[in-house]
C-alpha cells in the first residue's frame, strides 16, 4: 500500500541542496513533482498521495513554478569555479616534476629545474638538452640521467591513431557566448592549442578575450572550460569593469570571476617571455583552461626596427610562440591570442583596402586555428576561419553586446 518517487540525483558527493528542497516543497505544499527521477526514493501511503494530489489542484501552479526556479537559480549560482578537490576526479594530464626524485633524481637538482620554470615532467621533455644544460648547476651528465628517469614516468613515443583519437578526448571546448561562432569553430575554443584572432582595431578581438575570460569558468556541462585565467596584456586594453556586467550575462558572482583571472601588463618582449615562463608554475598548482596574449606581436613591432633586425624579430617571436604551444599542451589550456594587420599593396586590385595578419610565416605556422574579423554594420561583426585543420572555410557574424560576444540580431 505504499508508492515510490524518486528525485533527481546529482554528481556531487554532497547532499544537493536542490534535491534537499525538492523534499520541502513536497512536505510543504504536499505536491509531488513529475518527472522527477533519482536514488533516493520517498515511500508515501496511498492515502498520503491522495491527500497530496487534492492539494496539488487546489496550489497555485505559479508559486511552485517561482520556487522551483529560484531553487534552480541557487544551485546554479553554486556551480561557480570550485576547487581542484572538488572538481570530478579525472586522468592527471601531466606529471609532477617531483616524481623524479622517486626515479633517483637528487632534490637539489629538481629544484633548479623548477627555478628554471620547469615544473612538469612534461614540460621537461620538451625541452632541448642544450638547453637544460644552460641551467645553473646542471652537467651534461646530470641532464642525461634526468632525462632518462623522465622517459620512464613520461611516455613520448610513438602511439596508435586511437590511442591519439582517445587522448583528443580531454580537449575542451569553451563557448564563445555566441551560438553561431560556436558552430563555426566545432564547439568552441579548443584546448591543447593556439587559437589566433587577427584583423584591424575595433573588429572584435579583445571583445571575444574578455568573453572567453568568463566563460571559461563556467561549468564543463554548460560549455565552459570550470578553469581559471590568465591574462597577459601588452597593449593596456584589459578592462575588468568590462568582466562585470559579461559576469552578470552568465548569472555568475563578478567579484569571483575576477579573483580567478590573474592579470599581467607585458612592456618589453623579454618581460612578455618572461611571463610566459612564470605561468608553469601556476598552472602546475591550479586548474588553468585559459591563457589570452593580447596581442601577441605587439612589442616586436616596437623593439625590433627596420629589416636589419628582422631575422633575429622572427626567430625570438617563434621561441615565444613555441613556449605558448608547449603551455597549451602540457596543461591542456586553450590558448588565444590576438593579432595585429599590415598593409598588404600586392593583395589584388579588386580589393579596396588589402590587408594581411602581421608576424610572417612564422607566426601563421604556429598558430593553429586562425580567424580573421572584420567589422559589420553597427555593433555586428563578422569572423571568418582563415586557416584550420579540421574545420571547414566558413564566415558566421556576431555582435558586441554589453554582455559579451553574442549571435547578432537581425
Amino acid at each position: 500500500g505504499t508508492l515510490e518517487f524518486y528525485f533527481p540525483a546529482f554528481k556531487r558527493s554532497r547532499k544537493s541542496s536542490l534535491l534537499q528542497a525538492a523534499h520541502n516543497i513536497i512536505f510543504k505544499f504536499s505536491v509531488l513533482p513529475e518527472n522527477f527521477e533519482c536514488s533516493e526514493p520517498l515511500s508515501l501511503s496511498v492515502s498520503d498521495y491522495q491527500e497530496c494530489f487534492r492539494k496539488l489542484r487546489e496550489a497555485e501552479t505559479s508559486e511552485i513554478v517561482k520556487m522551483i526556479a529560484s531553487l534552480k537559480a541557487e544551485e546554479m549560482n553554486q556551480l561557480q569555479l570550485v576547487e581542484r578537490e572538488e572538481i570530478d576526479d579525472e586522468e592527471e594530464l601531466f606529471e609532477a616534476i617531483d616524481k623524479l626524485i622517486s626515479q633517483g633524481i637528487n632534490s637539489g637538482d629538481v629544484k633548479k629545474l623548477q627555478d628554471a620554470g620547469i615544473y612538469t615532467c612534461n614540460g621537461l621533455m620538451m625541452h632541448t638538452k642544450k638547453h637544460l644544460t644552460g641551467i645553473k648547476g646542471l652537467s651534461e651528465a646530470k641532464v642525461d640521467k634526468i632525462c632518462e628517469a623522465a622517459e620512464k614516468i613520461v611516455n613520448f613515443g610513438y602511439m596508435t591513431g586511437s590511442d591519439a583519437l582517445l587522448k583528443r578526448k580531454a580537449v575542451i571546448r569553451i563557448t564563445t557566448g555566441s551560438q553561431a561562432l560556436d558552430e563555426l569553430l566545432g564547439g568552441g575554443v579548443e584546448t591543447s592549442c593556439i587559437t589566433e584572432a587577427f584583423g584591424e582595431f575595433r573588429s572584435g578581438k579583445t571583445q571575444l578575450a574578455h568573453t572567453l575570460c568568463v566563460s571559461t569558468q563556467l561549468p564543463t556541462n554548460m560549455n565552459g572550460g570550470n578553469g581559471k585565467v590568465a591574462y597577459i596584456d601588452t597593449e593596456g586594453t584589459f578592462r575588468p569593469d568590462r568582466i562585470v556586467p559579461i559576469a552578470e550575462r552568465f548569472g555568475m558572482d563578478p567579484g569571483a570571476v575576477l579573483d580567478n583571472i590573474i592579470y599581467a601588463r607585458a612592456y618589453t618582449y623579454e618581460h612578455q617571455y618572461n611571463l610566459l615562463l612564470g605561468l608553469a608554475a601556476k598552472m602546475s598548482e591550479e586548474p588553468f583552461r585559459l591563457l589570452v596574449v593580447d596581442s601577441v606581436i605587439a612589442l616586436f613591432r616596437v623593439d625590433f626596427t627596420g629589416r636589419g633586425e628582422l631575422a633575429d624579430r622572427q626567430q625570438k617571436l617563434a621561441q615565444m610562440l613555441s613556449r605558448m604551444t608547449k603551455i597549451a599542451e602540457e596543461f591542456n589550456v586553450a590558448v588565444y591570442m590576438t593579432n595585429q594587420v599590415i598593409a598588404d599593396p600586392g593583395g589584388g586590385v579588386f580589393i579596396s583596402d588589402p590587408k594581411k595578419p602581421a608576424g610572417g610565416h612564422v607566426l601563421a605556422h604556429a598558430a593553429t586555428i586562425r580567424l580573421m574579423f572584420r567589422k559589420g554594420k553597427g555593433e555586428q561583426r563578422v569572423c571568418k576561419v582563415f586557416d584550420a585543420p579540421n574545420l571547414p572555410e566558413a564566415k558566421h557574424v556576431f555582435q558586441i553586446t554589453p554582455g559579451g560576444i553574442a549571435d547578432a540580431k537581425d
